[in-house]
């Protein structure tokens, strides 16, 4: 998964694909790698599962989060700030991971920083959950990447599939949503990066292209 990244990746996809989720597993693992890594939380659609819940984490691993100003607050507005352009024009060191809202509507915003990601080498990941409402269906998940596209003037570079249940996803769950993958991939014209699995399920896989991901994101009956 890592050897396909750019200076800036890019990651979006529709509501509950798990954006946040794999946004933050690339920054860690790349910064584990010895990579200095920038993750910028850029939804200002979803007040709940965002990228700067995990700031403290990430800085305890020496990655720079960056967030628009009043994220976590009570003040959920929209302010973006200069810091957010300049992670794009790569004014920082290393690379560069983005978790953008949910849809087109999370995808506008990414749409003001479309010209410093063109002139970068980026990649705009479309994570997707063919077990979530609206992209159940590889013509319904690719009409979400065509809306995100149009909404971000940005082309999507790969898709990586993220399909599941949460705490009931069995092995069987995530190898039958593979076909999904594939077919959706072919349509966009794209390639398919591969599969993101949650570590504990990996090895009961076999072999395949997965990618495997510790769950940070949790709903708040689930949190410590």
């Amino acid at each position: 998964m890592l050897e396909h990244l750019g200076q800036v990746n890019i990651v979006t996809g529709h509501y509950g694909s798990g954006k946040t989720n794999l946004a933050v597993n690339l920054a860690a693992d790349l910064k584990a790698r010895g990579e200095e890594v920038t993750l910028v939380d850029l939804d200002i659609v979803n007040p709940y599962f965002r990228s700067a819940d995990f700031a403290g984490q990430m800085a305890e691993k020496g990655i720079r989060v960056m967030a628009p100003q009043f994220a976590n607050t009570n003040l959920d507005i929209p302010a973006l700030g200069p810091e957010i352009s300049a992670a794009f024009s790569g004014e920082f060191p290393g690379r560069v991971i983005v978790d953008v809202g949910g849809d087109d509507a999370g995808a506008f915003a990414l749409g003001r920083y479309a010209a410093e990601a063109s002139r970068r080498d980026y990649r705009m990941i479309y994570v997707v959950n063919f077990f979530r409402c609206l992209t159940r269906e590889p013509q319904e998940a690719l009409q979400v990447l065509r809306e995100i596209e149009a909404a971000s003037r940005l082309k999507g570079s790969a898709l990586l599939n993220n399909s599941n249940l949460a705490g009931e996803t069995s092995p069987g769950d995530i190898l039958a949503s593979i076909a999904h993958a594939e077919r959706t991939a072919e349509a966009a014209g794209l390639p398919l990066w591969g599969t993101a699995v949650r570590r504990d399920l990996a090895p009961k896989l076999g072999k395949g292209s997965f990618y495997p991901v510790d769950i940070y994101v949790r709903p708040p009956w689930e949190r410590p």
